[in-house]
């Protein structure tokens, strides 16, 4: 593979990692997609001539992005499901 071919990989799985961290159930896996986009993106930054470096920056840019809102995500996801734990349980005990 070339440097051009891991720049749009890079690109390609940030956007997903970006579109994909808003829908509740598919963060899971676009946040996978959102780390990709970051390895292809520094793969694809080493590889590139010095004037072609624009497609895998922006890449890798998207993929740090789209990470730290997959991760905000799943956080909130766990913070909800600890939350409803300690509903049902307060509830039981009552």
């Amino acid at each position: 593979m070339n440097a051009k071919n891991f720049s749009i990989a890079a690109l390609v799985c940030g956007i997903l990692g970006i579109v994909g961290s808003f829908i509740p159930v598919v963060c899971y896996f676009t946040l996978i997609l959102a780390i990709l986009g970051i390895v292809f993106g520094v793969k694809g930054r080493k590889m590139a001539e010095p004037n072609q470096k624009g497609l895998a920056t922006a890449g890798l840019v998207l993929g740090i992005v789209g990470t730290a809102f997959g991760a905000l995500g799943v956080i909130c996801a766990l913070c909800l499901v600890g939350m409803a734990g300690s509903l049902a349980a307060a509830g039981m005990a009552a």
